[in-house]
Protein backbone atom coordinates (compact mmCIF):
# COMPACT_ATOMS: atom_id res chain seq x y z
CA UNK A 1 0.00 0.00 0.00
CA UNK A 2 1.19 3.49 -0.81
CA UNK A 3 0.72 6.80 0.90
CA UNK A 4 -0.08 9.42 -1.71
CA UNK A 5 -1.70 12.68 -2.43
CA UNK A 6 -1.22 15.98 -4.21
CA UNK A 7 1.46 18.59 -3.64
CA UNK A 8 1.50 22.22 -4.84
CA UNK A 9 4.17 22.74 -7.48
CA UNK A 10 4.46 25.99 -9.43
CA UNK A 11 0.76 26.29 -10.11
CA UNK A 12 0.16 22.55 -10.43
CA UNK A 13 -1.29 20.03 -8.03
CA UNK A 14 1.12 17.15 -8.64
CA UNK A 15 0.24 13.60 -7.73
CA UNK A 16 2.80 11.60 -5.77
CA UNK A 17 3.08 8.24 -4.00
CA UNK A 18 5.35 7.15 -1.16
CA UNK A 19 6.21 3.47 -0.72
CA UNK A 20 8.35 1.91 2.03
CA UNK A 21 10.82 3.40 4.47
CA UNK A 22 14.51 4.28 4.37
CA UNK A 23 16.70 6.65 2.39
CA UNK A 24 14.61 8.39 -0.28
CA UNK A 25 14.73 7.27 -3.90
CA UNK A 26 12.71 9.35 -6.37
CA UNK A 27 11.28 7.64 -9.47
CA UNK A 28 10.66 9.71 -12.61
CA UNK A 29 8.46 8.07 -15.25
CA UNK A 30 8.73 8.11 -19.02
CA UNK A 31 6.69 10.16 -21.47
CA UNK A 32 3.01 9.24 -21.99
CA UNK A 33 3.13 6.96 -18.93
CA UNK A 34 2.06 6.74 -15.30
CA UNK A 35 3.84 5.57 -12.16
CA UNK A 36 2.32 2.13 -12.57
CA UNK A 37 3.24 1.77 -16.24
CA UNK A 38 6.89 2.76 -15.75
CA UNK A 39 7.58 1.30 -12.33
CA UNK A 40 4.72 -0.93 -11.13
CA UNK A 41 6.78 -4.09 -11.47
CA UNK A 42 9.76 -2.59 -9.60
CA UNK A 43 8.02 -0.92 -6.66
CA UNK A 44 7.71 -3.99 -4.37
CA UNK A 45 11.44 -4.77 -4.53
CA UNK A 46 12.65 -1.17 -4.43
CA UNK A 47 10.50 -0.30 -1.43
CA UNK A 48 11.82 -3.17 0.72
CA UNK A 49 14.59 -0.98 2.10
CA UNK A 50 14.06 2.46 0.55
CA UNK A 51 11.51 5.23 0.85
CA UNK A 52 10.28 5.41 -2.72
CA UNK A 53 8.78 8.71 -3.87
CA UNK A 54 7.15 8.54 -7.29
CA UNK A 55 5.59 11.56 -8.99
CA UNK A 56 3.42 12.05 -12.04
CA UNK A 57 4.40 15.05 -14.14
CA UNK A 58 2.16 17.73 -15.63
CA UNK A 59 -0.70 16.21 -17.66
CA UNK A 60 0.47 12.65 -16.94
CA UNK A 61 -1.59 10.16 -14.97
CA UNK A 62 -3.41 11.75 -12.06
CA UNK A 63 -1.71 15.17 -12.35
CA UNK A 64 -3.88 17.72 -14.16
CA UNK A 65 -2.61 19.65 -17.17
CA UNK A 66 -1.86 23.37 -17.21
CA UNK A 67 -1.98 26.01 -19.92
CA UNK A 68 1.71 25.77 -20.72
CA UNK A 69 3.91 23.48 -22.81
CA UNK A 70 5.91 20.69 -21.24
CA UNK A 71 9.61 21.27 -20.62
CA UNK A 72 12.23 19.18 -18.88
CA UNK A 73 13.51 22.19 -16.94
CA UNK A 74 10.04 22.98 -15.63
CA UNK A 75 9.41 19.32 -14.78
CA UNK A 76 12.62 19.32 -12.76
CA UNK A 77 11.50 22.45 -10.90
CA UNK A 78 8.05 20.95 -10.30
CA UNK A 79 9.59 17.77 -8.90
CA UNK A 80 11.84 19.78 -6.60
CA UNK A 81 8.74 21.61 -5.33
CA UNK A 82 7.02 18.30 -4.50
CA UNK A 83 10.07 17.12 -2.56
CA UNK A 84 10.17 20.42 -0.69
CA UNK A 85 6.53 19.90 0.23
CA UNK A 86 7.45 16.46 1.59
CA UNK A 87 10.41 17.84 3.54
CA UNK A 88 12.99 15.88 1.52
CA UNK A 89 16.24 17.83 1.31
CA UNK A 90 18.39 15.21 -0.46
CA UNK A 91 17.60 12.05 -2.39
CA UNK A 92 18.70 9.58 -5.04
CA UNK A 93 16.92 9.70 -8.41
CA UNK A 94 16.11 7.19 -11.11
CA UNK A 95 14.68 8.55 -14.36
CA UNK A 96 13.46 6.48 -17.28
CA UNK A 97 13.36 7.96 -20.80
CA UNK A 98 11.83 11.46 -20.44
CA UNK A 99 12.20 10.98 -16.69
CA UNK A 100 15.93 10.68 -17.28
CA UNK A 101 15.98 14.20 -18.68
CA UNK A 102 14.03 15.35 -15.64
CA UNK A 103 16.71 13.74 -13.45
CA UNK A 104 19.45 15.52 -15.41
CA UNK A 105 17.53 18.76 -14.99
CA UNK A 106 17.36 18.25 -11.24
CA UNK A 107 21.10 17.55 -11.04
CA UNK A 108 21.79 20.72 -13.06
CA UNK A 109 19.22 23.08 -11.57
CA UNK A 110 18.91 21.71 -8.01
CA UNK A 111 22.33 20.16 -7.32
CA UNK A 112 21.99 20.20 -3.53
CA UNK A 113 18.92 17.98 -3.83
CA UNK A 114 20.63 15.19 -5.80
CA UNK A 115 22.82 12.71 -3.96
CA UNK A 116 23.08 10.19 -6.82
CA UNK A 117 21.32 9.86 -10.16
CA UNK A 118 20.65 6.96 -12.51
CA UNK A 119 19.11 7.44 -15.95
CA UNK A 120 18.00 4.89 -18.52
CA UNK A 121 17.18 5.41 -22.19
CA UNK A 122 17.69 9.16 -22.10
CA UNK A 123 18.67 11.51 -24.93
CA UNK A 124 20.29 14.68 -23.66
CA UNK A 125 19.58 16.39 -26.98
CA UNK A 126 17.06 15.94 -29.77
CA UNK A 127 19.67 14.47 -32.10
CA UNK A 128 20.24 11.67 -29.60
CA UNK A 129 17.21 9.80 -30.94
CA UNK A 130 16.99 7.65 -34.04
CA UNK A 131 15.51 9.57 -37.00
CA UNK A 132 12.75 6.97 -37.28
CA UNK A 133 11.58 7.76 -33.76
CA UNK A 134 11.57 11.50 -34.44
CA UNK A 135 9.47 10.81 -37.56
CA UNK A 136 7.11 8.73 -35.42
CA UNK A 137 6.67 11.67 -33.02
CA UNK A 138 6.03 14.08 -35.89
CA UNK A 139 3.10 11.94 -37.00
CA UNK A 140 2.02 10.29 -33.75
CA UNK A 141 -1.59 9.09 -33.60
CA UNK A 142 -3.05 9.24 -30.07
CA UNK A 143 -5.36 6.35 -30.89
CA UNK A 144 -2.40 4.22 -31.95
CA UNK A 145 -1.05 4.04 -28.39
CA UNK A 146 -3.77 1.79 -27.03
CA UNK A 147 -2.04 0.35 -23.96
CA UNK A 148 -0.74 3.72 -22.80
CA UNK A 149 -4.07 5.36 -23.54
CA UNK A 150 -5.91 2.79 -21.42
CA UNK A 151 -3.56 3.31 -18.47
CA UNK A 152 -4.03 7.08 -18.73
CA UNK A 153 -7.82 7.04 -18.96
CA UNK A 154 -8.07 4.76 -15.92
CA UNK A 155 -6.60 7.41 -13.60
CA UNK A 156 -6.59 10.81 -15.33
CA UNK A 157 -8.81 13.56 -13.89
CA UNK A 158 -9.90 14.39 -17.47
CA UNK A 159 -9.55 11.23 -19.58
CA UNK A 160 -10.53 13.10 -22.74
CA UNK A 161 -7.25 15.05 -22.58
CA UNK A 162 -5.25 12.07 -23.90
CA UNK A 163 -4.70 13.58 -27.39
CA UNK A 164 -3.47 16.81 -25.80
CA UNK A 165 -0.96 14.90 -23.68
CA UNK A 166 0.29 12.93 -26.67
CA UNK A 167 0.90 16.04 -28.74
CA UNK A 168 2.50 17.90 -25.83
CA UNK A 169 4.91 15.01 -25.20
CA UNK A 170 5.77 14.89 -28.90
CA UNK A 171 6.53 18.62 -28.94
CA UNK A 172 8.51 18.27 -25.69
CA UNK A 173 10.98 16.03 -27.51
CA UNK A 174 10.85 17.58 -30.97
CA UNK A 175 11.46 21.09 -29.63
CA UNK A 176 14.05 20.08 -27.03
CA UNK A 177 17.22 22.14 -27.52
CA UNK A 178 19.17 19.82 -25.26
CA UNK A 179 21.24 20.16 -22.13
CA UNK A 180 24.43 22.04 -22.97
CA UNK A 181 27.83 20.41 -22.36
CA UNK A 182 28.72 22.94 -19.65
CA UNK A 183 25.45 22.12 -17.88
CA UNK A 184 26.22 18.40 -17.94
CA UNK A 185 29.78 19.01 -16.78
CA UNK A 186 28.37 20.97 -13.84
CA UNK A 187 26.67 17.86 -12.41
CA UNK A 188 28.44 16.94 -9.18
CA UNK A 189 26.38 13.90 -8.23
CA UNK A 190 27.66 10.44 -9.14
CA UNK A 191 25.67 9.26 -12.14
CA UNK A 192 24.86 5.92 -13.76
CA UNK A 193 23.88 6.11 -17.44
CA UNK A 194 22.12 3.12 -19.02
CA UNK A 195 20.29 2.18 -22.22
CA UNK A 196 18.92 -0.94 -23.82
CA UNK A 197 20.60 -2.16 -26.98
CA UNK A 198 17.26 -1.91 -28.84
CA UNK A 199 16.23 1.45 -27.40
CA UNK A 200 15.21 4.57 -29.34
CA UNK A 201 18.54 6.06 -28.22
CA UNK A 202 21.61 4.82 -30.15
CA UNK A 203 24.30 3.24 -27.92
CA UNK A 204 26.78 5.84 -29.15
CA UNK A 205 24.65 8.63 -27.69
CA UNK A 206 24.52 6.91 -24.32
CA UNK A 207 28.33 6.59 -24.32
CA UNK A 208 28.60 10.27 -25.27
CA UNK A 209 26.32 11.28 -22.41
CA UNK A 210 28.27 9.15 -19.96
CA UNK A 211 31.54 10.77 -21.02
Amino acid sequence: MADGGYAPANGLEMYYEVHGEGDPLVLLHGGFTTIDVSFGGLLPALSEDRRIVAVEQQAHGRTPDADRPLSFARMADDTAAVLGHLGIERADFFGYSDGGNVALGLAIRHPDLVRKAAVAGVNYKREGLYPEFLEFLENVDPDGLDGLKDAYTEVAPEPGNWPTLVHKVARLTLDFEGWQPDELWSIRAPALVMAGDKDVVPPEHTVELSR
